[in-house]
């Protein structure tokens, strides 16, 4: 048998999307930002996912522009607005739990002479809004705070935040690449300045992306080009892609309360199993603030990598925490930050469930791993 529970790294996608972009591939051909006919009609269909996209977050076309992804969305959020607003300062915040894209786009400030602090998180992974609050300065020109952690699923509180942050005159980026589906991503109640999310989290196909910039929020273009996104964005535009996410965005938030009562019970019904039979094994993050898909779990004197690979032999596709580390010899920042230990963090392992996951499925998983605990304790 083979079991998908790495959906948190990437989602396998909707065969309805699919065919709702098959014919950009091949029919509507024709570069958006072409004069003829050929041309329009592919920038016909950009413009209604446009809209599409902003009607589901609850944001204005005009304000949503198309990118490659999280990666590049968190990036030009970042970087974009700092540099078109460093007039006001040189100051940007965010916390020690947040993807790599934005700590590395952080990182890249700080060398080009930017101050950027780094919020610590409850060992629940959680943002103290006293603290939040405390940390902001009047020459902070941007916080950066993630709706949904990716490695443990921990749900920020983000409405509050940014109330915190208009207070003092801060702009809010919210990394929602996580979030979409699982809780409301609607821009204008989490009140948000800049959102990114990106279209193969939710059952929608790779490499395409969008980013939220609220009317009014300067923000400088990251890819220099031509005049695609209103002169903001360069490349041409991937029409199909577009499409794909548009549709696969539209789907996720329709059917996001039957889909996360479902995958909440799978999700118990793994962690009741695993913990039920074995000792030391622990839930990482907040009980109560995560997402419905995420058990990330700590397993006392196993190495997550040597169960990873017995659990792959049996069939089971499970994580160790970001997709984007993989290969790396070094635990998990985000479990350090939460105050893990870099033994247990490297004994934790990511199980993310999906909407086409079933009970069988997630029995033989934790049969599995049970076994594999067991197996791999009794070499010791």
């Amino acid at each position: 048998m083979n079991v998908y529970l790495d959906h948190a790294a990437t989602t396998p996608l909707d065969p309805q999307v699919l065919q709702e972009m098959l014919p950009y591939f091949c029919d509507v051909y024709g570069n958006a930002n072409s004069q003829h006919q050929v041309g329009q009609r592919a920038e016909n269909a950009v413009d209604r996912a446009r809209d599409a996209v902003a009607q589901t977050l609850g944001a204005g076309a005009n304000e949503i522009y198309f990118t490659s992804g999280g990666t590049e969305s968190d990036n030009w959020a970042i970087k974009g607005v700092a540099l078109a607003n460093r007039d006001k300062g040189k100051r940007v915040l965010t916390t020690a739990i947040e993807h790599h894209a934005v700590l590395n786009a952080a990182a890249w400030l700080a060398k080009e002479g930017y101050q950027v602090d780094y919020l610590p998180v409850s060992a629940d992974g959680l943002v103290d809004p006293d603290a939040f609050a405390r940390a902001l300065r009047p020459d902070t020109v941007l916080a950066s705070v993630m709706c949904v952690n990716n490695e443990v699923g921990t749900v920020q509180p983000i409405r509050r935040l940014a109330d915190i942050c208009h207070q003092s005159g801060v702009l809010l980026h919210t990394d929602a690449v996580q979030a979409v589906g699982a809780v409301d991503t609607n821009v204008r109640r989490l009140g948000v300045d800049l959102m990114s999310i990106s279209a193969h989290k939710f059952y929608g196909p790779k490499g395409v992306g969008a980013l939220y910039v609220k009317n009014g929020v300067r923000i400088e273009p990251l890819i220099a080009g031509g005049s695609q996104e209103r002169g903001l964005r360069g490349g041409t535009t991937n029409t199909p892609l577009v499409v794909g996410l548009a549709v696969a965005l539209r789907r996720a938030v329709d059917s996001a309360e039957a889909d996360n009562m479902y995958v909440a019970s799978l999700r118990d019904r793994f962690v009741q199993s695993v913990c039920g039979r074995l000792k030391g094994v622990r839930l990482n993050g907040s009980a109560d603030m995560r997402v419905p898909g995420n058990a990330n779990l700590y397993i006392e004197g196993v190495r997550g990598e040597s169960a990873l690979l017995s659990l792959d032999l049996a069939g089971i596709s499970a994580g160790l925490g970001s997709a984007c580390t993989a290969g790396t010899t070094e635990p998990s920042h985000v479990l350090m930050a939460m105050g893990l230990s870099r033994l247990q963090a490297m004994s934790s392992i990511r199980f993310s469930f999906g909407k086409h996951n079933t009970d069988s499925e997630v029995d033989y998983a934790a049969d599995v791993l049970v076994d594999t605990v067991n197996r791999l304790r009794g070499w010791q």
